[in-house]
């Protein structure tokens, strides 16, 4: 498995919460890269990208989205790389309504749910690197600092 994260959007008004991991990307040393791509406005470029992902190097795919939130489930629908499901806020219920609609998978098709917003794209990275940790021992290490850091990029 490569070090290689895509993070998916639903639009880029979403990309402001999608930054918000980038430096922990960074920090981790992973690969990571944002895309707007929508599972209602695209799904057929949602569905071709995803069933491509591991081919094309990616190890774990992250996606957000607000409102009804379909993306890390249609993403999911079609790939075996891990997904990570991250609710942005907006819609009716400030983001409760997309983090139902991520966390509300069927049995099979299995998408880890982050909180919303902006913490939920820094925990969503910070789960990559603990995927990728696990196999490889420069993140590990990485790792061990940051929590002894007390899970702050501050002073590192």
């Amino acid at each position: 498995m490569k070090n290689k994260v895509a993070y998916l959007i639903g639009s880029a008004s979403d990309q402001k919460f999608a930054e918000a991991s980038i430096q922990y990307f960074d920090f981790f040393e992973i690969e990571s890269s944002i895309m707007v791509m929508s599972a209602h406005r695209n799904p057929d470029e949602v569905k071709s990208f995803a069933s491509k992902a591991k081919e094309n190097g990616y190890g774990v795919l992250v996606c957000g989205a607000g409102m009804a939130a379909h993306l890390a489930g249609a993403v999911k629908s079609v790939s075996t790389l891990p997904v990570i499901g991250v609710p942005f806020p907006g819609g009716m219920m400030d983001g409760m309504d997309a983090l139902l609609s991520t966390v509300q998978m069927p049995k099979g098709v299995p998408v880890a749910t982050m909180s919303i917003g902006k913490a939920g794209s820094i925990n969503a990275a910070i789960l990559c690197a603990e995927i990728f940790g696990i196999n490889d021992r420069s993140i590990s290490d990485k790792l061990k600092v940051f929590k002894q850091n007390g899970s702050n990029l501050i002073g590192l």
